[in-house]
């Protein structure tokens, strides 16, 4: 809504834009995949919601006085916004997973006033101590970054956290404490060597080892001295395997056969493994910190995947919700259906113990892999969002995959019925006082209301999204857990998190099955597939479309051929539709990788790069010791040339940019490309040279390495029980360059190789040629450049600072050259503007602005005029910057005509500020004429009512003020069928801005 009211602005764009600026689509919207952590927020006096909007990169704001979210206004923040909080009843910081970055909002001016860098993949903030201090989780180096929001001017404190990918944080109920769930920590699985048929290479054969439970028999049975199922007696001998145990508690290292390793895991034969004596595989679950001192206390015991989790108002006990895998158990007839848990537990802060874990789907036994449909709606899929009721007498528990809500005592039984949301919930507010439960859905872009008392849903809220439809329609297919399982509670994103990693190997092979002839692309000596594969690290459906044949072994031609796992080992009553696999193929498609930490800024590689956390393994320097700072650029160089022992080079197989292998095969010493098959699958080079009993493997890409990293068996414990290779024996980097066939001269070199590995995210590094069989052309990345989200917010106090401005120049020089976009976001003459970098100059979202030079923006800022300058990927500058909707239209002539920029459907063509679409007789803003118009305005006059807030029209006869006169109009509109009130009105001659085209007739949205 605009402040102004100009009739002939419709008229004006007409004339001076003959054609709407074509939508770039698809092309405009890059998908991450980003997960909420703690989307949703009400203020502390309730009065305001706060919305993650992280598909458009904002905040929504909703006025709840009334127990019914009425949208007020949507704030820029930074790309993919993951969690806010409100820290008062006028400030939010708002949580940017791409970005890097907090943004901290004015909730009065509707601008962010500060934005404050962190490490990479921030996560969740939370307020607490005395004085007051900002806890920030950095998920993907495992700190926390402690703020002094009283002046953020001030470096923040980091504390490093030792657990896997730290996310969701609360307070103690008095604010002495902050609890950190680790979202990734682990079920105490890890994974024994067997399938190595290389002499002296790492991982030691442990499984075939006589001094095991079997005897060295590898593979081992899994039911007493029987397989189950029953080995096909047609299949030639299973090859030896790798094997997972798993640790309960503080107990023995078991197989699912009950097979004791704990002497070859932690014990006296430890070494035989590759591990010290007395090796630890820590389980962190729950990290307590004081708020005060800033040290911290580990708590395990909990679940594999610690998703939320909320203080008990009472009792002060801290709930977790989230879901524990069965890894351990082995072949997929033996998973089918079952192979997750979905729990609740919770810690006493007194006794400092974890309470046995809750089914959170008590209704099913899991004795049967598929019940009726009417069952599966009952279950909780999973869960992402926990909050406790006031007096602390149940509490409420979201399903991102199952669209429900369900409601928990405080033992974790169930109470009552499942509530139906829409897709992809994640969030969760209450409001105990007016009895509201505020839902929000990631996926179907809502907020919905359920009034507490009854459980009954009262309103369904929407708000923008951007999302192109290939990505809303095929989601549900990824996610949907009563859609795609025997039992209602799986998805494929059970394993694929958030369409990633679960850090997991599972032996999903099955001894009654058959052969499978080879029919791919070798580079050597490959072999018919065994049914017998072995455990295999869970894989990442980042930009996989196009990447064929998949899966480690390549023995799948195309995502089609995945169809059967929807019956094989989800239990569904049926594969996916042709029409539905195509859904999700093109969703898959979408997902991208993210920016990569170790880069540059201008997605450079470092040649600086420190390596914590990554040793030695004894190839020259002593076992353990710190490798030494590894140069990237250096890295590449051997990895092009000079590392393997013989003629060939790392990038024969993993080609650049994605080393994945090449979609060519050998004709002699020439190369032919591999033609296209019928589902448009590629056809990217198997090898047999990785030493492993399986024996054909695909030439696996390298662009998500340093999400790997965890496993270190130098160290006496760790926080990952699996790590590189196909089924997660190789514990680091370092470990698997040491392998006999690589040739390195000492420490440092494989220091420079691990440093590019880390850095290794495809984008900007040389690529082959279709004619070069020793640097062979390879597919192109899905990625994003390093400098991709950035941001700099220039205010009062900081548009001379050096720094900053020579940050602007390295942004502007990035953008020129056409490497990305940048937009700016702000307040600027007193309205909220947006502004697209058009190289050499800034473009406004107003036509026939001047345009304007990067030093217009910054000295232009000032306390109240805030601008955040934001890198966003190339292409979608115009969307993010000035275009919302992409109608064509620019978002601040949209608002002065009255049209909306979050509505491609509604453009300033034929409509103006008297058109119906956006009367002045739609006293509460919500684009309608209905009863609730005069209502609004006499609840104002008689009751109290809200104030007036943005996008409020309840001065609907525009003479100045609220009064009697405006709810007549408004009725007078409604039962006129809508005939708008026209001007002039009394008062009408005021003309505040003295620019001759009217008056202000509402409070003026941002």
């Amino acid at each position: 809504m605009h402040i102004l009211l100009r009739p002939f602005l419709g008229l004006l764009l007409a004339l001076t834009v003959s054609a709407p600026i074509p939508s770039s689509g698809q092309g405009s919207f890059v998908n991450w995949e980003s997960a909420h952590v703690s989307p949703l927020d009400l203020t502390p006096d309730r009065s305001l919601l706060l919305a993650v909007n992280t598909a458009d990169g904002r905040l929504e704001v909703f006025d709840v006085t009334s127990g019914t979210p009425v949208w007020l206004r949507s704030i820029p923040v930074g790309l993919d916004p993951v969690s806010v909080r409100a820290r008062t009843n006028d400030e939010a910081w708002v949580v940017n997973w791409i970005s890097d970055t907090v943004s901290v909002v004015d909730l009065t001016a509707g601008n962010v006033v500060a934005t404050l860098p962190t490490d990479d993949e921030p996560a969740d903030v939370e307020f607490a101590g005395v004085p007051e201090r900002a806890f920030v989780s950095c998920s993907q180096t495992s700190r926390l970054f402690v703020f002094d929001p009283a002046d953020l001017t001030l470096p923040p404190t980091t504390l490093e956290i030792s657990a896997k990918e730290p996310r969701a944080l609360t307070r103690s109920s008095d604010g002495s404490a902050v609890y950190l769930a680790a979202f990734r920590s682990g079920n105490r699985t890890t994974v024994l060597g067997g399938g190595m048929l290389t002499s002296g290479t790492f991982p030691p054969t442990v499984v075939s080892d006589p001094a095991g439970p079997y005897g060295g028999v590898n593979p081992p049975p899994n039911s007493g001295t029987e397989f189950v199922p029953a080995q096909n007696p047609t299949n030639p001998p299973a090859p030896p395997m790798s094997l997972i145990v798993r640790q309960r508690g503080a107990g023995p290292w078991l197989d699912d056969n009950g097979g004791d390793w704990t002497s070859l895991v932690s014990g006296p034969n430890a070494p035989l493994s590759g591990r010290p004596i007395g090796w630890q595989l820590l389980d962190h679950d729950l990290v307590r910190i004081d708020a005060t001192t800033l040290t911290a206390e580990y708590f395990g015991g909990f679940m594999h995947q610690c998703s939320h989790l909320a203080v008990h108002p009472i009792s002060g006990e801290v709930a977790v919700v989230g879901s524990d895998s069965r890894n351990e158990i082995r072949y997929e007839p033996n998973l089918s259906g079952v192979f997750n848990r979905l729990l609740y537990a919770s810690w006493n802060p007194v006794t400092q113990s974890v309470a046995p874990a809750v089914d959170l789907n008590p209704h099913l036994d899991y004795l049967t892999s598929q019940v009726p449909q009417f069952i599966r709606d009952l279950s909780l899929g999973d869960p992402r969002a926990i909050v406790w009721e006031g007096d602390g007498s149940r509490a409420f528990v979201c399903g991102k995959g199952s669209n429900n809500v369900i409601t928990i005592a405080t033992d974790g039984s169930r109470i009552g019925a499942p509530i139906e949301v829409a897709e992809g919930p994640t969030g969760l507010a209450l409001d105990s006082t007016l009895g509201r439960l505020y839902v929000l859905s990631h996926f179907g872009a809502t907020i919905t209301v359920i009034d507490t008392g009854p459980a009954l849903v009262t309103a369904v809220v929407p708000f923008y999204d951007p999302t192109p439809g290939a990505i809303r329609t095929g989601r549900k297919h990824l996610y949907g857990t009563h859609e795609t399982s025997g039992l209602g509670h799986l998805a494929c994103a059970s394993c694929h998190v958030d369409a990633k990693l679960d850090h997991l190997a599972w032996d999903l092979g099955d001894p009654s099955g058959a052969m499978r002839p080879f029919d791919q692309n070798c580079l050597e000596s490959c072999e018919d597939w065994h049914p017998m594969k072995g455990p295999m690290m869970t894989q990442t459906l980042q930009d996989i479309i196009g990447k064929e044949p998949l899966h480690w072994r390549g023995d799948r031609t195309g995502i089609e051929e995945f169809n059967g796992a929807f019956l094989s080992l989800m239990a569904d009553d049926a594969p996916l539709t042709d029409p539905e696999m195509q859904e999700f193929e093109d969703f898959l498609a979408t997902i991208t990788f993210p920016p990569n930490p170790f880069r540059n800024f201008d997605n450079s590689l470092p040649t600086q790069l420190p390596l914590p956390g990554h040793y030695s393994p004894g190839s020259f320097s002593p076992e353990g010791t710190p490798l030494p700072i590894g140069d990237a650029q250096n890295g590449l160089d051997r990895f092009r040339g000079g590392v393997l022992v013989g003629a060939s080079d790392c990038v024969v197989c993993h080609t650049l940019p994605t080393g994945i292998g090449s979609g060519f095969e050998l004709d002699g010493v020439g190369l032919l490309p591999i033609p296209i098959g019928p589902n448009g699958e590629r056809h990217h080079s198997i090898t047999d040279s990785e030493g492993s009993s399986n024996v054909s493997l695909k030439v696996a890409q390298l662009r998500n390495l340093y999400e790997k990293v965890g496993l270190e068996l130098t160290q006496t414990s760790t926080l990952m029980g699996f790590g590189f290779v196909h089924d997660g024996t190789v514990d680091s980097l370092a470990r698997f360059l040491s392998r006999p066939f690589f040739n390195f001269a000492d420490d440092q070199e494989i220091a420079d190789v691990v440093a590019f590995l880390l850095a290794f995210s495809g984008s900007d590094l040389p690529i082959g040629s279709p004619t070069d069989a020793f640097e062979p052309l390879g597919p192109e990345s899905k990625d994003t450049h390093a400098a991709v989200g950035s941001q700099v917010t220039v205010h009062a106090g900081n548009g001379s600072d050096p720094a900053l401005i020579q940050r602007l120049a390295a942004m502007q020089a990035l953008s020129g050259a056409g490497a990305v976009g940048w937009v700016a976001k702000g307040v600027r003459v007193g309205e909220t503007r947006g502004f697209c970098y058009d190289a050499p100059d800034w473009r406004s979202d107003r036509i026939g602005d001047p345009l304007l030079t990067t030093d217009d923006l910054r000295l232009g800022a000032a306390l109240g005029a805030e601008i955040t300058f934001t890198v966003v990927p190339k292409g979608t500058e115009t969307r993010i910057g000035i275009d919302r909707d992409e109608d064509g239209f620019f978002d601040r002539d949209e608002l002065d005509a009255c049209s909306d920029p979050a509505n491609p459907a509604i453009t300033p063509l034929g409509t103006s500020c008297g058109d119906p679409e956006f009367s002045r007789a739609d006293a509460n803003g919500d684009g309608a004429f209905d009863i609730a118009d005069p209502i609004r305005v006499l609840g104002f006059l008689f009751g109290g009512g809200p104030p007036l807030l943005c996008g409020d029209a309840s001065d609907v006869n525009d003479d100045g003020g609220i009064n009697i006169a405006d709810a007549i109009y408004a009725l007078a509109a409604l039962f006129s069928m809508g005939t708008d009130p026209q001007p002039p009105f009394p008062g009408c001659g005021t003309d505040p801005t003295a620019d001759g085209v009217g008056c202000v007739y509402y409070v003026p949205c941002p």
